[in-house]
């Protein structure tokens, strides 16, 4: 969880110093890919498409 909040924060921070030149700018999908330990365990995310 919290390195998906610092990947928006940095995203965000990007946005905040283009703005200037290209306000027209989207900040995409944050998501988590995949993930090991923790209670729950190790997840992947199943591929999106064919």
């Amino acid at each position: 969880m919290e390195a998906l909040v610092a990947a928006s924060v940095a995203a965000l921070t990007v946005y905040d110093m283009c703005k200037a030149v290209e306000r027209g700018m989207v900040v995409g999908e944050v998501r988590l890919e995949e993930k090991r330990g923790g209670k729950s365990g190790h997840y992947v995310r199943k591929r999106d498409g064919p």
